[in-house]
């Protein structure tokens, strides 16, 4: 479709750190179908310290300054979203706080994003609109339609964590496809 345009470059965030993780096992499926001239970088948020206002005075610690450094240097992200006790993890949100700062000139302002996720009998669907919640206060646009939650996700992925699901690999191709056209829309 915009095989003319410049590359997009992505940066997947799964919320999850968990070894065989639903989330990340999406953030991969991505990066086997994305569509033409878009790149996916994995990042991983295992190594990131709690966020602590004296530890920032100090100077990011350099897992944050990765972090904050790879976002800024994203066309976009895809957050792949767990669901834990009706909102996002706190891996997730731990992420999103160290990247949030200062208010209006850090790497997420004005970031474009799609959200997707894979959980249980609802998906991920109140995690999602919690980080929608969020993104929006950051002043992110991110991606209305389509939507990916992934319900019943151990039936959906092998047991290596790929997923398998033809259905849902194709919702997540439709995904892709149109975070390409969003973010054209603000670049």
């Amino acid at each position: 479709m915009y095989t003319n345009a410049a590359p997009l470059h992505v940066l997947g965030i799964s919320g999850s750190i968990r070894t065989g993780s639903y989330n990340t096992g999406l953030l991969r499926a991505a990066v086997e179908m994305l569509p033409p001239n878009m790149s996916l970088e994995l990042l991983s948020l295992a190594e990131l310290p709690l966020y602590n206002q004296d530890l920032e005075e100090q100077g990011y610690p350099p897992s944050v300054a990765a972090l904050r450094e790879r976002i800024a240097a994203a066309d976009a992200l895809l957050i792949a979203c767990p669901e834990y006790n009706y909102s996002i993890t706190g891996v997730l949100k731990n992420a999103i706080d160290w990247a949030s700062r200062p208010a209006g000139k850090a790497p997420l302002t004005g970031k474009p994003a799609a959200i997707i996720g894979a959980g249980g009998r609802f998906g991920t669907v109140r995690a999602q609109l919690h980080l929608r919640q969020i993104c929006t206060h950051l002043t992110m646009p991110v991606l209305l339609s389509p939507e990916l939650m992934v319900v019943r996700a151990w039936e959906c992925f092998d047991q290596y964590g790929n997923l398998t699901d033809l259905p849902t690999r194709e919702r997540l191709r439709e995904v892709l496809a149109a975070l390409a056209q969003w973010v054209r829309l603000f670049t």
